[in-house]
């Protein structure tokens, strides 16, 4: 007897004058023991489902028809109360983003114990323990003193263990994992995906894993259930449809997966459907405004960091021999040439975005200096010259939508630095954020919207327009496309190269992606622990790695050498 039965599941979405149908007569079994990985592009209905499972769908969404069996019971009619029994016990749930499962008013032990002592019968002591134990299997370090703390002194890999961790807490039958493993690193993945075939094959547990990241479904998905606006286009033992697809969705979305195994000049787009990525043919930056920006160094070395050190306290006191740090760059020494893509690899917490934050002037090191084309920004009491140095140096986050003020339109938020820096006269603004909008394919009247009113891609879109806008020399990319769709990937990390060949862009790209680290980026640093351990020539890190550390993360990465390359299809049918 199946786990966890599904038949002829619809989802409606009701709306003014039109219901979306996020779920069109799904059905699919999953069996004790097994992964069933569940892919598709956003809005294809694969979270909507797992939401759908244990009745988590934001209003006014509904389950209209079908049915939802877990073992005999048909959990798919069950109330409130009975649900809220099944939730933790039964069904554990792991969610994309833990900042907003986690209560950033509770320690990790408060939140973890309540979950414990709801679902299992223990007391509080047995509870703390068991957490405790908990957050050791999902590796998190010194389990004792980290489940004091409060999510926000987290990275976001380690908050993201967290939630696998109360997600596993009530040693559930069946897990629903939606974009488990989205914010971590190769090598920490490998650790979560490792531990949950663990349990599916030990404890006999489901899993039903939601996800866009087709490495993640090749290493550990037993079978394969392909979405598409709704529909379960294909269904199938993964081997089979990773290697000879039958629909010509899944044959596409396979082929925009980053190869690596070799460097190509451009990511493979995902055409089946209609929409495709727009070219940068809409002004000509030779003599527009935006190219103006454009301007050579006084010498080859953009940026320079030498000795660089920071350290935050992890637990403060009166006296300092009973405060305790964590330090978070340690004498790191980096150097970033004109027009070249650096890339920053390395675990969640290993300092390379918080070296990313000190460049870009949102957090003071310790000690060290970070010389910006010759300039000193470090300790610099010149204000002017560090005002401009600023402006020169922007950053795109890895979340868009938390770094969007959702109560400005588009064109407010792209024209807040220009007017802000003074680069542009007042009555040309208008224009210029209109030809950025169309340069990074949004169409200029997509100004007049506000953030929500995007896609996750959108948004990443408006983020770079956003950056654009004050004619930076140095572009930071912190994980900018972590949590995006392979197709909507491939769309942006294609715009970030076109954008750099015109613009003469320099960039520091941070990702722990290594197949789009292979294609992105000239030169590579790994981290661990604050540290630079190794840097290398792009094609000879991926080729003969020097540190040990290194050789690690090259043989966790996904190897997709053997999946079938389908032919590009160029427009869904009718």
């Amino acid at each position: 007897m199946p786990l966890l039965t599904i038949k002829s599941l619809c989802i409606e979405f009701p709306g003014r004058g039109k219901t979306e149908r996020a779920a069109n007569n799904v059905s699919f079994e999953l069996h004790a023991g097994e992964i069933l990985g569940l892919v598709g592009e956003s809005g294809a209905g694969k979270s909507t489902i797992g939401n759908g499972i244990v009745q988590l769908l934001s209003a006014p969404g509904r389950v209209t028809s079908g049915d939802i069996y877990l073992n005999d019971d048909l959990i798919s009619n069950f109330n409130a109360k009975q649900i809220l029994k099944v939730r933790g016990s039964r069904i554990g749930f792991i969610f994309q983003d833990p900042m907003t499962s986690l209560n950033p008013l509770f320690t990790i032990e408060n939140q973890m114990v309540e979950t414990i002592i709801n679902c299992l019968d223990m007391n509080q002591q047995q509870a703390s323990q068991y957490a405790i134990e908990l957050l050791a299997q999902v590796g998190i370090p010194d389990p004792e003193i980290r489940i004091k703390q409060f999510p926000h002194q987290f990275s976001g890999g380690m908050r993201q263990r967290v939630v696998i961790a109360i997600a596993l807490a009530g040693k559930p039958e069946l897990i629903i994992a939606d974009e488990p493993t989205t914010a971590l690193d190769v090598s920490v993945q490998d650790q979560i995906l490792t531990l949950i075939k663990g349990l599916c094959r030990e404890h006999n547990v489901g899993c039903l894993l939601v996800t866009h990241d087709m490495g993640v479904i090749a290493n550990v998905a037993d079978r394969v259930a392909v979405m598409y606006r709704g529909n379960l286009v294909e269904i199938g033992d993964t081997a089979q449809i990773l290697g000879s697809p039958n629909h010509d969705y899944t044959k596409s979305l396979i082929s925009a997966v980053p190869r690596s195994n070799i460097k190509t000049d451009r990511f493979p787009l995902v055409e089946y459907i209609e929409t495709t990525e727009k070219g940068l043919d809409s002004i000509d930056v030779t003599t527009h405004w935006l190219g103006q920006g454009v301007r050579h160094t006084h010498s080859d070395d953009l940026l320079v960091i030498k000795d660089l050190n920071l350290r935050f306290i992890t637990r403060d006191a009166m006296f300092e021999r009973n405060r305790r740090y964590l330090q978070a760059t340690s004498n790191v020494n980096l150097t970033v040439k004109q027009g070249e893509t650096y890339g920053l690899v390395g675990e969640s917490g290993s300092g390379k975005s918080t070296i990313a934050r000190m460049v870009a002037g949102l957090q003071k090191p310790d000690s060290g200096s970070i010389q910006f084309d010759g300039l000193e920004l470090v300790g610099n009491p010149d204000k002017v010259a560090i005002r401009n140095a600023r402006k020169q140096i922007q950053m795109v986050f890895q979340n868009p939508y938390s770094s969007l003020n959702g109560r400005m339109k588009i064109e407010n938020i792209i024209a807040e630095p220009i007017l802000f820096h003074k680069i542009a006269p007042q009555g040309d603004v208008s224009q210029i954020v209109g030809d950025l909008l169309d340069h990074v394919g949004l169409g200029r009247q997509s100004g007049k919207k506000y953030p929500h009113e995007f896609s996750g891609g959108q948004r990443q879109r408006i983020s770079i327009a956003r950056a654009l806008a004050s004619r930076p020399r140095l572009l930071i990319c912190d994980e900018p496309t972590s949590a995006l769709d392979v197709s909507v990937q491939a769309q942006i990390l294609n715009l970030l190269k076109d954008l750099q060949d015109e613009l003469g862009l320099t960039m520091l790209f941070i990702s722990h992606d290594l197949p789009v680290i292979r294609q992105m980026c000239d030169r590579v640093s790994i981290m661990r622990h604050g540290m630079i351990l190794e840097t290398a020539e792009s094609e000879q890190f991926f080729e003969h790695p020097e540190n040990a550390y290194s050789a690690e993360l090259l043989s966790l990465m996904p190897r997709f050498d053997n999946i079938y390359e389908s032919s590009r299809i160029t427009k869904a049918p009718n």
